[in-house]
């Protein structure tokens, strides 16, 4: 990282190897500053406040704040060296209290209070007027009316929340990097594909272990041992590692435990929510969301489980009599995943394993392309000769039909030690329009962590990991696609949480379409595509168990609302008691005591998702909604992609999803869709 600051607008792209720990607090310093000196020439300037004196300087200079803590942050998710991380924390906190301090700024909400009552206004497009009164909620939501203690107080709470949510997350990285589990007998990985054993064997090799296997705990490696491996030892170890991550128990005990966390993040939420005059986190946090209430989301989710229940428990009803057949075994949590592998493959002759050869990534990404392409018209090429974090990182620039470039996105996919783990997408710039009358083009970051190519062959994929692939990118796409001029409400900017995943879960749909599939899976030596008796088989497959899964998502979903409604968390066993009573009323698969799955629930104590889990499930009726005019008039049918995309993907956050999505199909969403594609009948 430069400290010389003047140097970056002269380039097109990051150099993501000067990020340097050490320039780190130098370069956020000056920024913090600069940044408080325009903030007083503005709120000096007693001229009346317009676009150009005071909305547009501020954003051009948040906006280059933006582009290099998000150069810091992203370096934190990818490689997250001790220094880094150090100096992260520490500037974290400076950025927090600088940006909570302005969000309260009285006088700063009178001069935007101005400007939205000024005959300019009524000149505004929809998105300055958009812009506007999101940062006249925002304001009030960051308690811009408090008296001077509370608002101090907030800043406080604020600064510690941020600082604990990071915390959580490190805790979890930390976690996962420290287990190894050691194997000296092949014979005992009997069932564990080939790549995988030959992985664990090169990471032994690489700490100088010859005849040994070694297995970590990244997520990979986890569903591949439960999946496959026919050693139910093996299963079980694997197991109590995964579940019992960051906690009081398992092989790190108490060195990186989140229970603690939990509990201070939970208190510190719902302290905000009480100091702004919310009953609860989560009135809180729906007000920049689609659903109205609680009671909506509640009445939601509990449709959808009792649409899935009966699907849900005749499936885990055949699995455990299966287990029994098979194996004389009574089922155990390491257990579902194996058997679930072994009844799949019996009913349609289908093992994602199976179909790794057919899906290498260069081949998966060509055919992603050539998706969005027949769809959206697109044209995406690499980039060359732009620095990275990592060699296995690229850069692609993507153009429209007319030639236009629209914007880019850098690609990281493979699982590393100092990675955060998942997937998921993030903005590095965004679309604007600048001072200067040219427009700032975006740039996205998409991430995963799939299993990277060992030896001479190339990465090889699963068909989840190509599903994966296809959400990211779909969150790609909303945010370069972009025609917003405005930073506020361009890309994925201002978009309502529960609606942000429309695109992405939209884009699934052409990864599990027969001629979507086509196009993808070609063998990665031969070149030959996946053989029509496979393709029928994954596309059976497709809602196996499906009851089961939507009863899991709905778990996470309710245990979620209810945690950020209860006002009686005082420590991890009222969180564990809240997590049990949900599993009681919805869990179909049972969970052995020791597990603790919310110490490393990062969507919703590190992420975004904090009373907004139901997210997924809510956009979900979106997607599959929105989805039905491409089954009906065609999968490539470039005219409703045309639609989907100038009414959707280049709006931002400009107009609400539910306007959004009428302007597309004319009508208000339904259920019925989301409930078909998942394989599960709608109750009379």
């Amino acid at each position: 990282m430069q400290p010389n600051l003047a140097t970056l607008p002269k380039a097109d792209f990051h150099d993501f190897n000067l990020v340097k720990a050490e320039d780190i607090s130098v370069v956020i310093d000056d920024l913090l500053q600069k940044h408080d000196e325009l903030l007083q020439k503005v709120l000096q300037d007693k001229s009346e406040p317009k676009w150009s004196n005071f909305m547009e300087p501020l954003d051009e200079l948040e906006d280059y704040f933006e582009q290099i803590w998000s150069a810091i942050s992203h370096m934190h998710a990818v490689k997250c060296e001790d220094d880094l991380r150090h100096a992260y924390n520490e500037n974290l906190t400076k950025v927090s209290e600088h940006f909570t301090k302005v969000s309260q700024n009285h006088d700063l909400y009178l001069k935007l209070k101005s400007l939205s009552e000024s005959k300019e206004y009524e000149t505004y497009c929809d998105s300055q007027k958009k812009i506007v009164k999101n940062q006249l909620r925002d304001f009030k939501l960051s308690g811009v009316h408090l008296k001077a203690e509370k608002k101090e107080k907030l800043l406080e709470l604020k600064q510690l929340l941020s600082q604990l949510t990071t915390k959580f997350e490190q805790n979890i990285m930390d976690a996962t990097d420290s287990f190894t589990y050691e194997v000296d007998d092949l014979d005992k990985l009997a069932g564990v594909p080939q790549m995988f054993v030959d992985a664990a064997a090169h990471k032994a090799r690489l700490n100088g272990k010859e005849n040994i296997w070694e297995f970590g705990l990244d997520a990979p490696t986890f569903m591949t041992i439960l999946n496959y491996a026919k050693n139910r030892d093996l299963r079980e170890v694997m197991y109590r590692a995964y579940v019992t991550r960051a906690s009081d128990l398992g092989p790190s005990a108490g060195r990186f435990d989140n229970s603690q966390v939990m509990v201070d993040i939970l208190t510190l939420k719902q302290k905000i929510a009480k100091i702004l005059g919310f009953k609860n986190y989560a009135e809180y946090s729906l007000e920049t969301k689609m659903a109205a209430n609680v009671a909506e989301v509640f009445d939601f989710l509990q449709n959808l489980g009792n649409n899935s229940r009966g699907q849900a428990l005749a499936e885990y009803e055949e699995l455990k009599l299966f287990a029994k057949q098979h194996d004389d075994i009574d089922l155990m949590p390491w257990d579902s995943a194996y058997y679930s592998e072994i009844i799949r493959q019996q009913k349609y002759k289908y093992s994602s394993n199976d179909y790794r050869d057919y899906f290498p990534f260069e081949q998966v990404m060509s055919g992603l392309f050539e998706i969005v392409s027949k769809v959206f018209s697109l044209q995406i090429k690499q980039v060359s000769d732009v620095p990275t974090w990592n060699d296995e990182v690229s850069l692609y620039q993507v153009s429209d039909s007319t030639g236009d470039i629209r914007g880019y996105f850098y690609i990281d996919l493979y699982a590393r030690e100092k990675k955060r783990g998942g997937a998921w997408m993030d903005d590095c710039r965004t679309r604007r329009l600048k001072s200067d009358g040219k427009i700032q083009l975006p740039i996205a970051f998409l991430n995963c962590n799939f299993s990277p190519a060992i030896g001479d062959d190339p990465a090889l994929l699963t068909h989840d990991d190509v599903v994966t692939v296809f959400h990211e990118f779909g969150h790609t796409l909303h945010h370069i696609l972009t025609k917003v001029d405005y930073s506020g409400v361009s890309g994925i900017s201002g978009v309502m949480w529960d609606a942000v995943e429309l695109p992405s879960q939209f884009l699934e749909h052409w990864s599990y379409s027969r001629e979507g599939l086509e196009i993808l899976g070609k063998h990665y030596k031969t070149g030959e595509p996946i053989p029509k008796p496979m393709l029928d088989s994954l596309l059976n497959a497709k809602n196996f168990h499906s009851g089961m899964h939507m009863m899991r998502q709905l778990e996470f979903a309710i245990f979620d609302m209810r945690l950020h409604t209860n006002l009686s968390i005082t420590d991890s066993d009222d969180i564990q008691s809240c997590l049990d009573e949900v599993r009681r009323e919805y869990a179909v698969v049972p969970f052995i005591p020791e597990n603790r799955f919310q110490n490393s629930f990062s969507h919703i104590f590190a992420g975004g998702y904090a009373a907004g889990y139901y997210s997924y499930k809510w956009a979900e009726v979106l997607s599959s909604d929105a989805f039905t005019v491409f089954e009906d008039n065609g999968i490539f049918n470039s005219d409703y992609g045309y639609k989907f995309m100038s009414n959707i993907l280049e709006q931002g956050g400009t107009f609400d999803a539910d306007v959004l999505f009428r302007r597309f199909l004319g009508r208000s969403p339904k259920i019925d869709a989301l409930l078909r594609h998942s394989g599960i009948t709608v109750n009379d």
